[in-house]
């Protein structure tokens, strides 16, 4: 039986680090407690000149690099992505050009935060039916053009970032993606939202100028996210038949440290077996989860057969979760 291996993954992180300390458009007073609230210290955002695209080309191409993979054996680029370039066409058009993967077809998904679980699905079904052999995976955000700046609800806790996987075809059934489960309630579409740009409600027809801007309803995401999270962790376990003591790592969506917390404990799992790099980077949105499966490995502490878990859940609202072995 074909399934999808991992044979590389790539990052790219804008070198503008910007600090708590440094959002100076907020009272001194309440700084505090955006790394009480959320366990977020820090934030890349990228410079004017840069897209999306920008961004999701570098980590593209340090993912190809890193293996020296030729970019004309690809089959696939797929981008997750709820800050593209444009309104069409699809970012990831400019991603397969740039990086050049001529043999390529290319497309955008717009799960929001569950962006790179949805993408990575995606891909393993493409590898399992036999259309590809080889695909790219990369997830690239760029939240702080969209973003209010006086908004201490949301500015504080998104940063910018992209990361990728190269997936490739293998018969040995023994590593690579196992299993995915993914979901969606759209009855709660509206809780995680831009209201404006789209054919809803068209630039020329707002009366509210913050309508251009993110909006989430923080409290119903952050139980949301708890008990969604826990939720498909524990149906990923019941259905493969894998108890949780055997998961050596767990990749949440690195949204707040606390719903991981949460989760932890609604689960009854140790918080060390979460991986979590938040304090550093923010929320960076469908990239947070590839981010931090790119540190994982390149950190030494993965071993032959390790099991990984990947949890993401965002708007829509969407959740999913894919297990990994190694």
């Amino acid at each position: 039986m074909v399934n999808s291996a991992i044979l590389s993954t790539g990052c790219y992180l804008p070198e503008n680090v910007v600090y708590n300390q440094d959002l100076k458009q907020f009272p001194k007073n309440l700084l505090p407690f955006i790394a009480s609230k959320t366990g977020v210290e820090a934030r890349r955002f990228a410079i004017e000149d840069m897209c999306t695209s920008d961004l999701a080309i570098i980590a593209c191409n340090n993912c190809l690099k890193s293996i020296n993979f030729n970019p004309l054996a690809l089959d696939a680029v797929i981008l997750a992505t709820s800050s593209p370039d444009r309104f069409q066409p699809a970012t990831a058009t400019r991603v397969q050009n740039a990086i050049g993967a001529v043999n390529a077809f290319a497309f955008d998904i717009n799960s929001v935060c569950s962006g790179s679980v949805f993408a990575l699905a995606v891909a393993d079904s493409f590898i399992r039916g036999g259309i590809c052999k080889n695909i790219l995976v990369v997830a690239a955000e760029i939240y702080s053009r969209f973003l209010d700046p006086s908004d201490f609800s949301t500015f504080p806790y998104f940063g910018d970032g992209a990361a990728s996987v190269l997936l490739s075809a293998t018969t040995t059934g023994e590593r690579g993606i196992l299993f995915t489960k993914l979901k969606t309630d759209g009855s709660k579409a509206d809780i995680i939202q831009v209201p404006a740009g789209g054919t809803m409600l068209p630039y020329y027809k707002m009366k509210n100028p913050k309508d251009i801007y993110f909006k989430m309803v923080g409290r119903e995401v952050y139980n949301f996210a708890i008990n969604k999270g826990a939720e498909i962790i524990t149906e990923i376990l019941e259905e493969t038949g894998i108890h949780k003591r055997d998961l050596r790592w767990i990749i949440c969506h690195q949204a707040n440290i606390n719903i991981i917390k949460g989760m932890a404990k609604k689960l009854e799992i140790d918080n060390n077996i979460f991986f979590t790099n938040l304090d550093k980077y923010g929320n960076t949105a469908a990239a947070s989860v590839i981010i931090a499966l790119h540190e994982l490995l390149s950190s030494n502490l993965l071993q032959n057969g390790d099991l990984v878990l990947l949890v993401a859940f965002g708007g829509g609202l969407s959740w999913g979760a894919t297990l990994l072995k190694f």
